[in-house]
């Protein structure tokens, strides 16, 4: 575990002595945290230091599969359960059977299959798709994870309250990396050793100018986007000092402004936005390159007011990045996007608009 687990700040230091208390005990774990925090690291590490360690850890990110495929993801299906279900296939329940399912981004789960979690959390009993009402006996211990406010979600009706206390047996909140600022050196030191030698560099010195700028940063992206930075500069580093790509070392030497936080994060947001091109997913869309996950970046592009559009070429359905929510609860733009690949974002005045590409 401690080989995973980096830092020895206060606020990191209250999650693994939470990690030390829960792994022996054999119950549900709900890690609770922004996006890019290492929830699924921390999963690792309970699971990695309780008694199911020699067996499976499994995840599965509930945000990332279509809803009309997670059911049979998690629960597996029958030969002829639906078309091209050519043979019996396990879920992931049962792949992990005997050891942990880590649950990422639980609050995008689908309402209609939270009852059949439930039923497998207190059960410990799974009926895979065309099965007939056939259940299979499994032993998975679960350990979930969002960054959605759940019980929000509960009284907006996306989320169902049952399934929220099996799940919030033993929270654990993980702290966003800007509450634990002493722990970026370590950090830092971790990732370009990595990928120096990931890369076949020898990176062997950080100059302390370079730690002073990436300890000042506000990280809206957490852990994950520190890591993006240092493989980029270990990249760009040719000789033992490490050295920072040339957009961040202009954008922090910049002078003092008297702009806000939230101005510079909406600038950036839209900076990003334009260089991508619009768009919001994929391996280098503007999601990705912030750090944030692809909704938590819808999120924050309706709290900061990127929201007015006009409207790409060719496209007749649009849904505009606004406060407007469905009839579930959850914010439209959000649903339109996470249906829509590529998902692109186009420019007026006032901001963006998640549509689809026309082909």
């Amino acid at each position: 575990m401690a080989g995973l687990l980096i830092g020895n700040s206060v606020a990191f230091r209250e999650v693994t002595e939470a990690i030390a208390i829960v792994a022996p005990v054999d119950c549900a774990v709900l890690l609770l945290g922004e996006t890019g925090t290492g929830k699924e690291v921390i999963a690792r590490a309970i699971h990695d230091a309780g008694p199911r360690r020699h067996q499976r850890f499994v995840a599965v990110n509930c945000a990332a599969i279509p809803a009309g495929l997670l059911e049979s993801e998690l629960f597996g299906h029958e030969r002829g359960a639906f078309t091209g279900a050519v043979s019996q296939t396990a879920g992931r329940f049962q792949v992990a059977d005997g050891g942990t399912l880590f649950l990422d981004e639980v609050g995008d789960l689908p309402l209609e299959l939270q009852p059949k979690l439930l039923r497998v959390l207190q059960e410990q009993q799974v009926e895979r798709l065309g099965s007939g009402g056939r259940a299979t006996s499994v032993d998975v211990r679960v350990i979930a994870a969002t960054n959605q406010d759940l019980e929000d979600l509960i009284q907006q009706r996306a989320f169902r309250a049952d399934l929220f206390y099996r799940l919030n047996v033993f929270p654990i909140r993980v702290p966003p990396l800007r509450e634990r600022t002493e722990d970026i050196r370590l950090l830092i030191a971790h990732f370009v050793q990595r990928f120096a030698e990931r890369q076949g560099k020898k990176v062997v010195a950080v100059p302390d100018e370079v730690i002073a700028t990436l300890i000042h940063h506000s990280w809206p992206g957490n852990v994950r986007e520190l890591q993006n930075v240092i493989e980029r500069a270990v990249v760009v580093t040719t000789g033992p000092t490490l050295r920072l790509p040339q957009p961040e070392r202009r954008s922090d030497r910049a002078a003092p402004s008297s702009r806000t936080l939230a101005q510079v994060e909406r600038d950036h947001i839209v900076a990003t936005l334009h260089a991508t091109n619009g768009v919001l997913g994929g391996w280098d869309g503007a999601a990705a390159r912030l750090g944030l996950s692809r909704t938590t970046l819808i999120s924050r592009m309706q709290r900061l007011g990127i929201s007015s559009v006009s409207g790409l070429r060719g496209s007749a359905n649009q849904s505009v990045v606004s406060g407007s929510r469905s009839a579930r609860g959850r914010p439209r733009a959000a649903l339109a996007d996470r249906t829509r690949d590529p998902a692109r974002v186009a420019f007026s005045t006032g901001g963006p608009v998640a549509q689809n590409e026309t082909q």
